[in-house]
């Protein structure tokens, strides 16, 4: 019997037959699959791709890749599998939360456009690819996420670590979090100076035991206030998300947050833009789409911006619901929502990756 001829999309096509556990995506699907598929003869050699260095199912999976290459090309196949891992070091000298791998900033220009919803749901989802994650809500005056995790009963407690009292994160879905909401009634309005919201963000930042993270996700407040600025002095941001609507007034304060981050005293890379209530499809009607928001404003500010179009989110009553009743919409792991943040989870992890490689440094914002 001749034997099948070997070429590198035959290689992905074998591999589409083995599964990641974590996301029960096959490994092209999840993006597991290295570019470096080196061919010679009967020999293959390819790189896998996870997400980092302790995930339980390393061993499982390489061995299962290349016993189903050998079944399906042929048991005298050569397969040589190396292993890479998506996490990284943050490239940044800041001894500030020296363990965190990569903060990520989820910003918008205007209140309203789902931000919030975003964060959380973005958080968990890398948090279900098998990272270590953190979600800090900074939103000072309008904290948000200890309902969206449904978490609003729950107290943190402080820590002696090294001698220094800490505040230990609530952990939820696998995420460590923490968000003013934790220390002020929901109920009363927190009528603070600036200065004091932003040292109450720096002890959120600062006196809590973080510990080892792989992203640490930002859920901060709209605009362009001293609470950006407080952040960006503070913390050595590896890149930003936008959020907006695709509605003309939401895409004009979205413009003035990437004018923000790509200020050159800021210079932090914007990681691409989110397209928020892209559209509404009623139940009854599958196929229709009503653009209520107007259409596709996002992805065209994203073309004339040149910056990725991360995703383009619909409206669906069950990504609002997940925020009211704490349980967030990537919780429903066979839902069309739950499968589009986990394609967003993924693609900013290649982002992330990218940026790492091949920009420089992240710098934090220093005043004189």
């Amino acid at each position: 019997m001749e034997q099948q001829a070997l070429y590198p999309n035959l290689i992905r096509e074998v591999l589409t037959s083995v599964t990641y556990p974590a996301t029960r995506q096959n490994l092209v699907e999840a993006g597991m699959v290295g570019e470096d598929i080196v061919i010679s003869g009967r020999s293959v050699r390819l790189t896998l791709i996870f997400p980092r260095d302790t995930d339980p199912f390393i061993r499982s999976v390489v061995k299962s890749a290349e016993a189903t290459l050998k079944l399906k090309l042929g048991q005298d196949l050569q397969v040589e599998i190396l292993t890479e891992y998506r996490s990284q070091p943050r490239p940044t000298e800041d001894k500030l939360l020296p363990e965190v791998a990569n903060i990520i900033a989820v910003s918008s220009g205007k209140g309203g456009v789902g931000k919030s919803t975003i964060a959380v749901n973005l958080a968990v989802a890398l948090a279900q690819l098998g990272y270590r994650v953190g979600l800090l809500d900074t939103d000072i005056f309008g904290p948000s996420q200890t309902k969206m995790m449904g978490v609003e009963q729950v107290r943190p407690y402080g820590i002696e670590k090294d001698g220094r009292q800490l505040i230990e994160p609530v952990e939820q879905y696998g995420v460590k979090m923490l968000s003013i909401g934790f220390f002020v009634k929901p109920e009363t309005a927190t009528l603070w100076r600036g200065g004091m919201a932003s040292n109450a963000l720096k002890q959120l930042i600062a006196d809590a035991d973080w510990g080892a993270l792989d992203y640490l996700i930002l859920d901060t407040p709209p605009g362009t206030s001293d609470i950006h600025l407080t952040l960006l002095q503070t913390l050595a941001i590896t890149g930003a998300i936008i959020v907006s609507t695709p509605q003309d007034v939401a895409l004009a304060d979205a413009r003035k947050g990437i004018d923000m981050y790509q200020n050159e005293k800021v210079n932090v890379p914007i990681l691409g833009l989110i397209e928020n209530m892209a559209w509404f499809t009623p139940a009854e009607l599958p196929d229709n789409r009503y653009y209520i928001f107007g259409k596709e404003g996002g992805k065209r500010m994203a073309e004339e911006l040149n910056v990725p179009l991360l995703a383009q989110v619909p409206l669906v009553m069950g990504i609002r619901e997940g925020g009211d009743n704490g349980q967030p919409a990537v919780l429903q792991t066979e839902t069309a929502s739950a499968q589009l943040f986990l394609s967003l989870a993924q693609k900013v992890v290649t982002l992330v990756r990218r940026r790492n490689q091949e920009q420089p440094k992240t710098q934090r914002v220093e005043t004189k």
